[in-house]
């Protein structure tokens, strides 16, 4: 293998990738990359088994073609300290050596075999292709990880829930105490079909996604997914089990509304918060003629609060209770000025929906089940 490239192409590469290497590898395969040298691309691979990320880099100079395992760390360590310049990559086959040359130095690492790499898992013939902006799947990842859980027990709640129909696409996530919907109608497939997106991967790629413009091509079958957008593409293991009928549980009728500016209520919540008990973090939301009281209090300390906000309220007088941290971060996330509130009674989950103009191709459903609180 002989090729020379940018210093700076080449670690944006490594950037990229190295997101995907464990600190506690299985294998010790998995710390290097894999580099794939093939007419005027070079292709950079990183994987821990359960997720797998490839970028292609262009190389204008290729003297010799062929793929070798780097160490990952030694070589992005390296890289941190070159300006953008020029470097020669050759490979010594005989002593597995291979040498990094510039213009004033040389470094001298060592390569592994590729064939030691594990192999790419492949989709099987039955696999489900789908396209989606790159800003609208963001969106819809920022919308949606926030309320995953951390489930050992239930690892389908763990994830992304895709829920893909004739009509629209919803991105679901829940860890049983909130649950967030995120609906397109502008992404859609012939056919009516699921997968449940693992946290790690939906992180990835809420890093990666922000610097893309094209649209993301998502691949699936019932193991695997690849996601794949301008020179990358992300191979992830998808998480097994049958996701919960999360649609039978928001409620339809709920006729008391609350409609208030969502950074007044936010900061609001966070200030009352502070004299609840910090092990419950239970807040209490009384509600009357444009008026919402917020309340909260520790009777072992002593300690308690209570704030009164103007609002528009349609409805009977009424209270409900909520865990603070929750409320907080459904509000914190939603992307409007105002949000609505929808209640039935204290013992049935609030709906939070954004308030105001809406775009047409999206929906946002928040749900936060309630707690049960003094009077």
């Amino acid at each position: 293998m002989k090729f020379t490239v940018s210093s700076s192409e080449l670690q944006r590469g490594l950037q990229s990738v190295s997101r995907v290497i464990s600190n506690r590898s299985s294998l010790p395969i998995l710390d290097n990359f894999l580099f794939v040298l093939s007419k005027n691309a070079l292709e950079v691979t990183a994987s821990d088994l359960e997720m797998t990320l490839k970028t292609t880099i262009k190389i204008e100079d290729v003297q010799e073609e062929g793929s070798i395992a780097v160490p990952a760390k030694l070589l992005t360590d390296s890289l941190k300290e070159f300006p953008d310049l020029p470097l020669e990559f050759s490979t010594d086959d005989s002593e597995d050596i291979i040498n990094i040359s510039w213009a004033s130095g040389a470094y001298k690492m060592p390569f592994f075999p590729a064939n030691d790499y594990p192999q790419l898992p492949e989709l099987n013939d039955i696999s489900i292709s789908v396209s989606a902006p790159a800003d609208t799947l963001l969106t819809g990842i920022n919308n949606t990880i926030y309320a995953t859980a951390e489930d050992e027990l239930r690892p389908v709640m763990n994830g992304i829930f895709f829920d893909i129909t004739p009509d629209s696409t919803t991105l679901v996530a829940t860890d049983s105490h909130k649950l967030v919907c995120y609906t397109r109608t502008d992404i859609k497939s012939a056919e009516k079909c699921s997968f449940i997106l693992p946290k790690k991967p939906a992180a990835i790629l809420r890093t990666l996604l922000p610097k893309i413009e094209d649209e993301v091509k998502i691949t699936f079958d019932t193991k695997n997914a690849y996601f794949e957008f301008e020179g990358n593409v992300l191979i992830c293991r998808l998480q097994e089990g049958n996701y919960p009928a999360y649609r039978s549980v928001i409620p339809k009728n709920n006729p008391n509304k609350l409609t208030i500016e969502r950074t007044l209520l936010h900061n609001a919540v966070k200030r009352v918060a502070v004299c609840s008990n910090q092990s419950t973090l239970h807040i209490k939301l009384s509600l009357s003629h444009n008026k919402l009281v917020i309340s909260a209090s520790d009777t072992n300390f002593s300690m308690s609060a209570h704030e009164t906000l103007n609002c528009s309220y349609e409805g009977d007088d009424m209270f409900i209770g909520f865990k603070a941290s929750f409320l907080a971060d459904i509000l914190n996330n939603l992307p409007c000025e105002e949000v609505t509130i929808e209640l039935s009674d204290p013992a049935r989950a609030g709906l939070i929906l954004p308030a105001g103009e809406k775009n047409p191709d999206e929906e946002i459903c928040s749900l936060l089940m309630p707690i049960r609180i003094p009077a």
